[in-house]
C-alpha cells in the first residue's frame, strides 16, 4: 500500500500526525518527513525530521527538494482563541499555498487538515457547502483553505487533493496541547484526580466527538481513494457534555457531581454535527462509549 514511497507529514510531532505516523510505521520500506518546530516525539530510522516552521521561507524550501508521493498536512496554529488574524492566516492559510504548489510540482496525493470550526453556529447537521459561517479567525482560515484547494482541483484536475474537516478529535497522543485538549481529555484529569467536573452551563452543548482511530483511518482511506474533494470527518452523531461526564464516572467507577458555570465566550460552537456522507469509504468505528473507554485504558497505562 505505502511501501517503497516517501511520505511528508507537517506536523508530525503533533497530535494528529504523530498518531499518522505510527500507522505508516506498519509499512516496508518506507521513508517517513517529519516537517515540524517539535522534537520528534517518536525515534525510528524511517523518520526523517526536518525541523521547519510554516512560516519560515527556506524551511518550507526544504521540502520542494525531496520527491514525495504523500503529503499529510497537519501543521497549523490550532488555538482558536488567538485574536491575531494576520499571524492566524500566516499560518495557516497563506503557507498552504506553498503546500499545495509542492504537491503540484511532485505530483503527489495531498491529504490536509481542515475544520469543523468552518461551520460556525450555523444549525446542524453540518454539510460541505452549506452555511459555512465561522465565528472565530482559526475557523475563518480553514475555511480559506479550503477554498484555495477548491480552486487549485479545478485548475489541476489530475492531482489528487483531499481536505477533512475535523470535527472534535480526541485520543492518545494530545496531552501537550494544554487548554486545546479535549474536553474528554481534560475531565477525565480532573475526575481522575477526584475533582468534581467542571462544565459550562448546563452541559447541554452538542458536539460530534470522533477518536483519534477514526482520524487516522480518515486520513489513509482518503489517500488512497484517487478523489479530490471535501469531506467532513465525525462520528455523524453529536453528544453533549454531560454524557461524557456519565461515561468518564462509569468507566473509572466514580459518581462525582458536575459544577457548571457560566461560558466566558461569544463566539463558542454550541452545537455541531457533522454530515458524514463521502466516497472515501470512510466509516467511524468508535462512538463515544467505545472511545472513552479504549483512551482511558491507555491513559490508565501512562500515568
Amino acid at each position: 500500500m505505502f511501501d517503497n514511497k516517501k511520505i511528508l507529514v507537517t506536523g508530525g510531532s503533533g497530535f494528529i500526525g504523530s498518531n499518522i505516523i505510527k500507522y505508516l510505521l506498519k509499512h516496508k520500506n518506507i521513508e517517513i518527513y517529519n516537517f515540524s518546530d517539535e522534537v520528534s516525539k517518536i525515534q525510528n530510522d524511517k523518520i526523517v525530521f526536518i525541523e521547519g516552521n510554516l512560516l519560515c521561507e527556506s524551511d518550507m524550501e526544504k521540502l520542494n527538494n525531496i520527491k514525495f508521493d504523500y503529503i499529510f498536512h497537519q501543521a497549523a496554529l490550532v488555538d482558536t482563541t488567538v485574536n491575531d488574524k494576520d499571524l492566524m492566516l500566516k499560518t495557516n492559510t497563506n503557507s498552504f499555498k506553498k503546500i499545495l504548489n509542492i504537491t503540484k510540482k511532485h505530483n503527489c496525493v495531498l491529504v490536509y487538515a481542515s475544520s469543523a470550526a468552518v461551520y460556525g453556529n450555523s444549525e446542524p447537521p453540518n454539510s460541505v457547502g452549506s452555511y459555512e459561517t465561522p465565528t472565530n479567525i482559526y475557523g475563518e482560515s480553514k475555511l480559506k483553505m479550503d477554498i484555495l484547494a477548491l480552486d487549485f482541483i479545478e485548475k489541476n484536475p489530475k492531482l489528487n487533493i483531499v481536505g477533512l474537516r475535523y470535527f472534535n478529535v480526541y485520543g492518545p497522543g494530545e496531552q501537550h496541547k494544554g487548554k486545546m485538549a479535549s474536553m474528554i481529555y481534560q475531565l477525565y484529569l480532573q475526575m481522575s484526580n477526584n475533582k468534581n467536573p467542571r462544565l459550562f452551563k448546563y452541559g447541554e452543548q452538542k458536539r460530534d466527538f470522533v477518536y483519534i482511530n477514526d482520524i487516522v483511518e480518515a486520513n489513509i482511506k482518503a489517500a488512497l481513494s484517487n478523489k479530490s474533494g471535501i469531506y467532513n470527518i465525525g462520528f455523524g452523531k453529536s453528544r453533549n457534555f454531560n454524557d461524557i461526564v456519565k461515561i468518564i464516572n462509569k468507566t473509572i467507577d466514580k459518581n462525582l457531581e458536575i459544577e457548571y458555570f457560566d461560558n466566558p465566550y461569544d463566539f463558542y460552537q454550541n452545537h455541531t454535527e457533522a454530515d458524514i456522507a463521502n466516497d472515501i469509504e470512510y466509516q467511524p468505528k468508535y462512538n463515544l462509549e467505545k472511545g472513552i473507554q479504549d483512551y482511558i485504558s491507555i491513559l490508565k497505562n501512562v500515568q
